[in-house]
């Protein structure tokens, strides 16, 4: 089969594919042809090792998987001995943020972790754009009681985090206002979203109005400039650890002396998270967004892409022509 080979850490071009022995199922796991996967921050981050704390994960001094991916969409063609709950034919979809080796023809997979199947309306493509993102997106609302009718700020709403926010949010009744650029404004009207800022027009943390919960879905703004944005009470989150591990320190010190409250998600629960996402999928509660979608063979270029910080959603790779 063909797979992505990772062997050290650094740029996209470090990465070759080759060919490989397609892998086995043991007593517990089930044995998946991919049809789906994305390239997301998760998958550059592992591939560069950046932060350095990526190495404890995927290891110190080179990486411990085979290949790139953390999430899927393919079809079971086999099952270990143990295995109960699926079947080959089983449509499904997986994820795994410490890697799972997806960017390849055939992958393997515990039953009992974070897979579940893929409801009938959607496509390969579209159940793997909506897990990665719509994970992490899942674990900010976790950390809070989200009211409807609360006042909710995304900044950097259209990325795959992001755009999972924005529907998230509106799952719970939130009145949403979204960052993005103006292009992309009917996009975002289409998942939900109640006001727009154009942030290459307007500086979002200016304007006169204040929000119960703000979700920084980029990493790109922090608690110092969105303070005066947040009600008495209120809660800043992002997707980043913010300069020198800020957020991770006044998620410690801002409930003790502060009115306004740093939150830092921490998305441990995968089988929990994608049962949700599962949930909110058959519902026609969560749509998938697609910036792209690149071949197996194309795994640099994708890679290359995805690090511009450009993309629209997710990324799609799919299997080689």
């Amino acid at each position: 089969m063909k797979a992505a080979n990772w062997t050290n850490y650094g740029p996209p071009e470090m990465l070759k594919l080759t060919e490989r022995e397609k892998p086995t199922a043991k007593d517990n796991e089930v044995l998946i042809k991919v049809m789906a996967a994305t390239i997301n921050r998760t998958d550059c981050a592992m591939l560069r090792a950046k932060p350095f704390f990526m190495r404890l994960v995927t290891g110190l001094s080179k990486p411990g998987k085979p290949s790139t991916g953390t999430d899927l969409a393919g079809e079971v063609v086999a099952v270990g001995e143990a295995v109960k709950s699926f079947e080959p034919g089983d449509r499904v979809f997986a994820f795994e943020d410490l890697g799972l080796s997806s960017h390849a023809e055939y992958t393997t997979f515990p039953a009992d972790k974070a897979i579940c199947t893929i409801p009938d309306n959607f496509s390969f493509a579209d159940a793997a754009a909506c897990v990665e993102g719509a994970h992490y997106a899942y674990y900010f609302l976790d950390k809070v009681n989200l009211q409807a009718g609360q006042k909710v700020l995304v900044n950097g709403a259209t990325g795959a985090i992001g755009s999972a926010t924005v529907q998230l949010c509106k799952y719970h009744g939130a009145v949403v206002t979204a960052v993005c650029q103006g292009k992309d404004f009917e996009l975002l009207r289409s998942l939900g979203a109640d006001k727009l800022i154009d942030y290459t027009r307007e500086d979002f943390t200016k304007i006169d109005q204040q929000f119960d919960y703000i979700f920084d879905a980029v990493g790109k703004s922090s608690f110092g400039k969105c303070k005066r944005l947040l009600k008495p009470g209120g809660v800043y989150m992002s997707s980043e650890l913010g300069r020198n591990g800020e957020n991770i320190l006044y998620s410690l010190l801002t409930p003790l002396f502060s009115k306004k409250k740093v939150k830092f998600p921490i998305p441990l629960d995968k089988k929990k998270s994608l049962f949700f996402i599962r949930q909110m999928m058959a519902e026609g509660k969560l749509k998938p967004v697609i910036d792209r979608q690149y071949k197996l063979e194309q795994l640099v270029e994708a890679f290359n892409y995805v690090e511009t910080g450009q993309k629209t959603g997710n990324v799609i790779l799919l299997p080689s022509a």
